[in-house]
């Protein structure tokens, strides 16, 4: 199949055109960056493509049949609330419509799991695990823009039923496979501080995701188009938390809105359910513990 990622040059993108060249297919990225991701045998476009003419030059010169969507400001308050909000909605529908214009039988774009609106005073989850059922509550502009996201995802399977076959993502706190042996996380922070100090991973409710078991998520979604609903969304968050201490215990003492609730997630257990994607056949592979150690032994 013939993919376009736009984003490929980022933290989670370098991971989906390597998993997407590994299962075969004929991969280009697309990217604001001119470094493409080091990933033998994918192409690179520098191209912005918020720019009409150059987003129809990108799509003309790829013919993609898939469209993997991660182009756009990742990261919440890192610019302000206004340019998030236009460069990550225009974005989405741009490209997200550019598909469909140019015939791509599938395309899935990131959305997030902040559109659930942890993090705000006084939150309180209707419910633990998180589904993606949950109500989405998002309290910043990254948060509402991820919501847009996935309502042009939904907005543009309804107007092309059965011309591309749409679907969202929610990846987790997206770790990069060099973050592992140390090098820094989204936040600045290494994932050993992560554990050491649960203030740092209290924000995103402990989630994590390696980003090559998210890639494998985005394959999966693009490659069986008939095994989503229409506009679904997907959570991709691994099986346990990035925590040393149950949630049941650290949950309430960072966000007291969910005593109570914390208590169902014994162990090991997440703040968050992938069980629609385990449906679909994913499985996140690379849990911490694991990684960690595999690290610690290269050293």
């Amino acid at each position: 199949m013939r993919v376009l990622v736009t984003g490929g040059a980022g933290r989670l993108g370098r991971s989906v055109v390597a998993v997407l060249a590994e299962r075969g297919h004929d991969v280009t990225s697309v990217d604001l960056s001119p470094e493409g991701p080091p990933v033998p045998g994918v192409r690179h476009l520098r191209a912005d493509l918020l720019d009409e003419d150059a987003r129809a030059e990108a799509f003309a010169r790829t013919r993609p049949e898939g469209v993997v969507h991660l182009a756009g400001i990742a990261v919440p308050f890192s610019r302000p609330d206004t340019v998030i909000l236009d460069v990550n909605t225009r974005l989405a529908w741009a490209v997200l419509k550019a598909a469909v214009d140019h015939g791509a039988r599938s395309a899935v774009a990131a959305s997030s799991p902040t559109v659930l609106g942890y993090g705000a005073d006084g939150w309180r989850p209707a419910h633990l695990p998180l589904t993606e059922e949950h109500p989405v509550l998002p309290w910043h502009a990254y948060g509402l823009s991820k919501v847009i996201v996935e309502e042009a995802v939904r907005t543009l399977a309804r107007a092309h039923p059965g011309a591309c076959a749409f679907a969202s993502i929610r990846p987790g706190y997206v770790i990069a496979p060099e973050e592992w042996a140390g090098a820094p996380t989204q936040q600045g922070h290494t994932v050993a501080e992560r554990l050491e100090r649960p203030e740092l991973a209290a924000a995103s409710l402990f989630n994590y995701v390696d980003a090559r078991d998210a890639a494998e998520l985005f394959a999966l979604v693009l490659e069986r188009p008939g095994a989503v609903a229409p506009g679904q969304v997907l959570h991709a968050v691994a099986d346990d938390a990035l925590a040393t201490e149950p949630l049941a215990e650290l949950l309430p003492r960072f966000h007291p809105g969910t005593a109570g609730l914390a208590a169902r997630l014994t162990g090991t257990a997440p703040a968050f359910s992938s069980a629609r994607a385990r449906a679909l056949g994913w499985r996140p592979r690379r849990l911490w513990r694991a990684e960690l150690g595999a690290a610690d032994r290269g050293r």
